[in-house]
């Protein structure tokens, strides 16, 4: 008889990315169909407590990923918005030390507290910081290159046991 599991993973797959705000869709497909300084930008937002927003990084550009997110980093130390600071202050990424079945890793950014209403997008901030269309075009082709693919984006309210 067969177990039903591989079938339910596909099924999982193929439904969870409905589930992410449109939002985060639009960033989720970003890498894959963005240009740098696209004329029509597309923003992610969150209006919850907390994010887990996860990106699958391919196994062999794992540095380019790394190296991708210290220009986010050097990109909210450089805009000079409250909300980017706030941002920056609230923003950590766990690597996940062991790969994907496939061999791929996982990053999970972790947003809390979250900016209510600021602009998370990835290349929009880093384009915000980096005006200059050469810089812009090299962080997309490294960022583009690593993600394998959005992986989901959790977000809600926490439930605090130490209260």
């Amino acid at each position: 008889m067969r177990r039903p599991s591989g079938f339910l993973v596909a099924c999982v797959m193929m439904v969870l990315p409905l589930c992410l705000p449109s939002s985060a869709r639009a960033q989720a497909a970003a890498p894959a169909a963005a240009q740098p300084a696209a004329a029509a930008k597309q923003t992610v937002t969150f209006d919850t407590d907390v994010v887990l927003w996860a990106f699958q990084v391919k196994a062999d550009k794992t540095a380019d990923y790394d190296k991708a997110m210290e220009k986010l980093k050097a990109a909210l130390q450089k805009i000079t918005r409250p909300e980017a600071k706030q941002q920056l202050a609230g923003w950590k990424i766990i690597k996940n030390s062991t790969p994907q079945g496939d061999g791929s890793i996982l990053y999970v950014h972790v947003l809390s507290p979250i900016v209510k209403g600021a602009d998370y997008s990835i290349l929009n901030l880093v384009y915000e910081a980096f005006t200059d269309y050469k810089e812009q075009k090299e962080f997309y082709d490294l960022y583009s290159g690593a993600v394998l693919k959005p992986y989901f984006a959790i977000q809600g309210p926490t439930i605090d046991f130490g209260k």
